[in-house]
Parts: C-alpha cells; structure tokens; sequence
C-alpha cells in the first residue's frame, strides 16, 4: 500500500475536492463521496461452478444491520456417501475493512478453488465497510454471523456441515477480525452449545505505533498499514496500540483466552507485516493457551498473494496447507 495523502486534489472528471486518499485504493471526496479503485466486480452466486464443481448461494443473515453471506459448497458427487458431512468455516474477506467484498470476483474465484480442494462448507461474510460504517462495526457484524451459523437453521449448513468441526478463517482484515471473534468466543457462549474447533489467520492485518522487524522504520507513521487504522477506526481508543489491531500491546487482551482448541498462523517471507504474524505466534504460544498452534511461512511471496493469484503453484501449496488445517 501506498501512504494517505490528505492534501486537496481534484478529480479531473467530477471537478470535485479530494480531502482524503490511499493511492490506488481510496478516495474521499468532500461532497462524502467514497471511490474504492482496488474492488473488483461482484459476480452471481453458480449451481455447480463449471471449473471447480462447487456451488454457492447468497443469503441474508440480518436485515438491520445488513448482513449477508455467500455459502459455498463441495461437489457432493465427489463422495461415496451425500450424507457424509464436512467442516464449517466462517470466512472474513480481507481489504484493509473498507474494500472489497465477499460477493466480487476476486472473492468469489478464490473461494471456490479452496473449496474444491479443502472439501468443506463456507461462509463467507459480507461484513459492514468503512468508512461509511466505521469499526467496531465490522467485528460485530462477524460475530453476529457467527452466532447465526451456530442457530444451525441454513439448510446447507444443517444436512452438510459437520458441528464438531467449526473454523474461523481469513486473510489480512480478515485475519484481524478472525483473531479478535475467536477472542470473544472464548469469553461469550455460542447457540446450541457450538464452539470453535480453529482458526485460521492468514497474514493478518496486526500493527503497532512502533515498527518492528519487518516492517519499515524510516517513513513508518507514513505507511498505510499505520494510516488506514485510523481511517477505519477513528475513535479507536488507544489508536494503534488498541489492542483489536495490536494484540501484543502490553495491558491489551489476554491470548490465552482465544475460543478454539487450534490455531494456524499463515504469513509470507515478502510481507511486510510478517513479523506481526510471527511474533503473535509467539506470544499466543507463550501464553499459556490450551490449544495447538501451527506457523507457516511461505518464501518469496508478498501479502496476500494467494487471494490475488490462486492459480499459481505456490498459491496452490497454501490452500493446501489450509486444507490440511481443517481436515486433520
């Protein structure tokens, strides 16, 4: 990402003032207009995808506030039996909390490889966006939608999805919120006595107001994973050292008290925020947590390659790795 300008600009098309903007990501016009320029196109939901074989459908989890998910699930022909049941995860979509969405293209394609290969049941949340709707909107809309999976009332949820076997995932933001849902299900109680068995957080969006290792030190207060926090949550008590985007903060939450009893942390030799991902291995490892946690690192990738690019080989190892996670 490139650094928020918020010197005066103006569109050479509306005429109109640009007060805020994260180059080729997001611009703020003054009139309250919001320009997302990274979001791809939203596409319809398919009935046995012709490439992958999986199906997906759109539901709405709450009308006030609006949430909805896109569901997907596995070529049932695949297995001996269609009454055998497979792994539920509750998917976050990344993009900093104020693009891209569960229902675009990019989502969408990405989605369906890893269920032709992970053979499990997702949904996938379509969360509130900043900075129409600042956090913490976002993190309760998650947990909203995971209380929801938990009423076991979603027809591909209850004759397909296995209970037992519940995950959290997702990547950047996602993994951020992921983080912070799997925080609160260990503090909270789900419907039905449903708990969590993992969570997976994939090169998740964590910062601090101080750099550390990986990340850059000259231009630090300048860089957009510094800056976007504040776009995202203004009111944010704490700013960056809050401890829903820096869960190491000393005095900030507990990591022994992560809801699941397994936890794979996914980072990039190439992302700057892999020290982030490290270091929260590290500290939920020391923590006296209960569970297993796993780390993964892959070499010569930067953020979020996969989602990008989940053709490559490489790309194909990770989603592998994730799927491995879920089905062990």
């Amino acid at each position: 990402m490139s650094s928020i300008s918020t010197a005066v600009a103006t569109n050479a098309n509306t005429k109109e003032e640009i007060t805020m903007e994260i180059p080729t990501f997001v611009r703020v016009y003054k009139d309250g207009t919001i320009e997302r320029l990274q979001d791809s196109p939203f596409v319809p939901p398919t009935l046995e995808d012709p490439t992958t074989g999986v199906s997906s459908k759109d539901v709405i989890i709450s009308d006030n506030p609006p949430i909805s998910a896109r569901l997907y699930l596995p070529k049932l022909i695949q297995f001996e039996s269609q009454n055998d049941r497979f792994p539920i995860l509750v998917y976050f979509h990344g993009g900093g909390f104020f693009f891209e969405s569960a229902f675009s293209q990019l989502h969408h394609k990405y989605m369906s490889m890893f269920v032709s290969i992970a053979h499990v049941v997702v949904i996938s949340v379509e969360y509130r966006l900043a900075p129409e709707t600042p956090l913490p909107a976002a993190y309760e809309d998650c947990w909203e939608a995971l209380k929801w999976v938990a009423t076991k009332t979603e027809p591909w949820t209850k004759n397909h999805g296995d209970f037992n076997r519940v995950f959290l995932g997702g990547d950047s933001a996602g993994a951020n919120i992921v983080h912070n849902i799997a925080l609160r299900a260990g503090a909270e109680v789900l419907p039905n006595g449903v708990k969590l068995l993992g969570a997976l957080v994939s090169q998740p969006y964590f910062f601090g107001s101080k750099p550390i290792g990986s990340e850059q030190v000259v231009g630090h207060e300048q860089s957009a994973a510094f800056l976007v926090w504040d776009f995202v949550y203004p009111s944010a008590p704490g700013g960056l050292d809050n401890p829903m985007i820096n869960p190491l903060v000393v005095g900030g939450h507990n990591l022994g008290g992560l809801g699941c009893s397994k936890l794979l942390v996914c980072t990039a030799e190439k992302d700057q925020l892999r020290d982030r991902a490290v270091s929260y291995y590290k500290a939920v490892k020391e923590s006296g947590w209960h569970g297993e946690v796993e780390l993964f690192q892959m070499e010569g990738e930067d953020h979020v390659f996969h989602i990008h690019n989940p053709e490559t080989e490489k790309s194909k190892i990770m989603l592998q790795r994730f799927a491995d996670f879920l089905l062990q």
